[in-house]
């Protein structure tokens, strides 16, 4: 009797682990053009849009961390964007280097460490609740570069992902 409850407890914790095993994190591929243009994510606290593609002109609006206008074109480090999908939309200049053009995405499955650089005894900067996703600014073997709220971090990926 005891050697095949063992044995029932051995599968069962076997299917359990299988289950857990199977979730995992995702890459979530760019998006690609839309309708009007390329989807952005902005990478700094505060991002102001300007009437013109010039630090001197017009604040139109200022956009935070994680919005994401629609990049219509681009000239000389500046890109011009659409604030939402509607006709009406607020439309203006951004410069390019705080936004990331139709990135690819990462979605944790678990708590996820973030590390300083690209090795996993490097110092932890951050730990990620699962369901997190975060744009990737860049992938260097089995390594992403996350942006973190206008800092970056390395997340080490798993072999399934």
């Amino acid at each position: 009797m005891k050697k095949s409850v063992c044995i029932a407890l051995l599968v069962a914790l076997t299917l359990i682990l299988g289950t857990l095993a199977s979730a995992q994190a995702e890459i979530l591929p760019p998006r690609g053009e839309g309708q009007i243009g390329l989807q952005a994510v902005v990478l700094c606290e505060s991002l102001t849009v300007r009437r013109e593609p010039s630090t001197s002109s017009e604040t139109v609006t200022k956009l935070d961390y994680g919005d994401l206008p629609i990049v219509m074109e681009q000239s000389d480090g500046w890109a011009y964007c659409a604030l939402g999908d509607s006709e009406d939309s607020l439309m203006g200049w951004v410069n390019a280097d705080y936004i990331a053009i139709d990135p690819a995405w990462y979605r944790t499955d678990d708590r996820t460490p973030v590390y300083a650089w690209d090795s996993s005894s490097a110092k932890k900067i951050a730990l990620l609740d699962a369901d997190t996703t975060l744009p990737i600014l860049k992938q260097e073997g089995e390594w992403l570069i996350v942006s973190l709220r206008g800092a970056t971090g390395w997340i080490r990926r798993r072999a399934a992902d």
